[in-house]
Order: C-alpha cells, then sequence, then structure tokens
C-alpha cells in the first residue's frame, strides 16, 4: 500500500512546499496525531486532521465535511516521517482532489527555517 501511495502523491521539498503556500490557494495539513503536535508545534497555518479522520473531513459527501477542503486547492500534507501523509494524499487522490501534494516529515520543514506555531 505505502508504494502505491508514495507514487500517487509525489514528494515536495521544504522550498517547494513554500513556494506552492505563497500562491496562495494551498491548505497545508499535519496528519499526526494531537499528542505529537503539542509536543513540537506544527506548521504555521496548517490544518490538523489526524490520518484516521482525513476521509470523513475532506469528503463532502459526510457531516464531517471540513469546507477548507477545497478540490480547487493544492493540498500539502505532512507528518511525523512521510508515510501517513503519502496515505492521506492517496485518500485525497481517491476523493478526487487533483492537486495533492507529500512534504514528508515534520522535522524536516523545521530543520529548513519552516514558520512553526505551538498548540498548547
Amino acid at each position: 500500500m505505502m508504494g502505491t501511495a508514495g507514487a500517487a502523491v509525489p514528494r515536495i521539498t521544504p522550498g517547494e512546499a513554500n513556494r506552492l503556500m505563497a500562491r496562495g490557494n494551498a491548505l497545508v495539513v499535519d496528519v499526526r496525531e494531537t499528542y505529537e503536535i503539542v509536543r513540537s508545534g506544527k506548521v504555521a497555518g496548517a490544518v490538523h486532521v489526524p490520518c484516521g479522520s482525513l476521509e470523513l473531513r475532506a469528503d463532502p459527501t459526510t457531516p464531517y465535511y471540513d469546507e477548507r477542503f477545497d478540490k480547487n486547492k493544492t493540498i500539502i500534507l505532512y507528518c511525523a516521517v512521510g508515510e501517513r501523509s503519502a496515505l492521506g494524499g492517496a485518500i485525497l487522490k481517491d476523493l478526487g482532489y487533483n492537486e495533492v501534494y507529500n512534504l514528508g516529515a515534520f522535522q524536516g520543514w523545521v530543520d529548513s527555517g519552516g514558520s512553526v506555531e505551538a498548540i498548547g
């Protein structure tokens, strides 16, 4: 399953993510669990949707749909290592989202000097 997800969702660098975010039509999604975000913070402006809840929040046919998910937006996902974000990206692709990218590991964002906000 990971191989299929990885092939379907392009992996991008923090620099590429910054360029996509600068266009102003990107939704950055942190798919880690809450305890991970409380411990380390998240990408500034990112939406937190744990991977296990992603399909419900991104599918407009469910009562749990989050209107921030829009199929016309660029969606950038990340997690702790890059595996959950690849799986989440594959889920979004299956739901009809076209421009979906995997930023990979949150620590890579931090190490690149990316903006982080604390959760508390």
